[in-house]
């Protein structure tokens, strides 16, 4: 909140030319902030709690139905103005993060108090420090997945409208990602317990099982999507500029196809006692992500930040597939995979 109210004049002057809209509704985007914040930390604490279901349920599918049912009700009018819908969608994030507030109160499983203790005052500067890490990489990689969008609606002629034709290649490339979080939530405890008594072999079976399984779907999803997104467009009888977006998609789908094929790596590194490795990466990544965008996206459009973001992320993804094989003689596939 404070960095939103401090830069607030760097962002009126990069975005008012280009797309007026955000600063119209530049302080809604701190309500939807502060709800995605409160949502991601209970998100964390459930995984550690092994109670990943309700987590990704409320995250994968409520929020989405959520925004589905004010889309449906803008296009009925039951919902008049798109002002109005901007102010409730703002909120979306603080409704979900409730539910799940309200389901750790009910189970008994979050408490909150104002004491100090002892395991607190002993491990204090380990868990600052890790915590320091831990929140940097998190921004760093938070910054890098939403560069792209934001460098469209900055350099572009109409930037907002680009920005929706990309934002549209992305969600439906999400797609691609349905198992990922899944994944991720419920192999974060198994690795850590697995780190914890030092079996290697388990860490490599969750490894390979993750890479191969997230590949297979991946690729077959791509496929289809592909073969399937311009008769998609015209069906939903959507704008003809939004045809555009499938070469954004093609770029796009690789990034993730190549992101899944690697399996659980930064939650490998993460859990592990070289989890700071998985900070160097993210300012690798950030190096990578914020002049290749900006650069491609004035030279190629709005396929530029595609490009790059495939670019930045191989080479992510390369460093971390390296670091784990060298390190502890782990990759994600072996003779048995192919």
């Amino acid at each position: 909140l404070s960095g939103g109210l401090i830069f607030k004049t760097l962002v009126v002057g990069w975005y008012a030319e280009n797309s007026p809209l955000l600063l119209t509704y530049y302080y809604w985007l701190f309500p939807f902030g502060f709800g995605l914040t409160i949502y991601s930390l209970l998100e964390a604490f459930t995984w550690q709690l092994k109670k990943t279901v309700l987590a990704n349920f409320l995250r994968e599918i409520v929020f989405r139905l959520l925004t589905t049912v004010l889309i449906v009700l803008s296009y009925v009018g039951i919902i008049k103005y798109f002002d109005l819908f901007v102010k409730i969608y703002a909120f979306t994030y603080i409704g979900i993060a409730g539910i799940l507030l309200c389901y750790l109160f009910a189970t008994r499983q979050i408490h909150f108090h104002f004491s100090v203790t002892h395991v607190t005052r002993k491990f204090r500067r380990k868990i600052l420090g890790m915590a320091a890490f831990v929140w940097g990489g998190g921004l760093i990689v938070n910054i890098s997945n939403v560069f792209d969008t934001l460098v469209i609606a900055h350099v572009m002629h109409d930037g907002l409208a680009y920005a929706a034709v990309y934002t549209l290649a992305q969600n439906i490339a999400s797609l691609i990602q349905a198992p990922q979080r899944a994944v991720i939530s419920s192999s974060i405890a198994p690795l850590s317990q697995a780190w914890k008594d030092k079996n290697f072999d388990k860490i490599k079976r969750i490894y390979h099982s993750s890479s191969i399984n997230q590949l297979i779907f991946a690729t077959g999803m791509f496929v289809l999507v592909w073969i399937n997104f311009t008769d998609g467009i015209i069906t939903f009888n959507m704008r003809e500029t939004y045809l555009d977006a499938k070469d954004v998609f093609l770029f796009i789908g690789l990034m993730r196809i190549m992101d899944l094929g690697t399996g659980v790596n930064a939650q490998i590194i993460g859990t592990s006692t070289q989890w700071r490795f998985e900070f160097i990466t993210g300012v690798v990544l950030l190096a990578l992500t914020l002049p290749l965008n900006y650069a491609l996206a004035k030279s190629l459009g709005v396929i530029g930040p595609a490009i790059s973001n495939l670019i930045a992320l191989t080479v992510y993804n390369g460093i971390r597939y390296t670091f784990l094989l060298r390190k502890y003689g782990m990759q994600p596939f072996n003779s048995k995979t192919f």
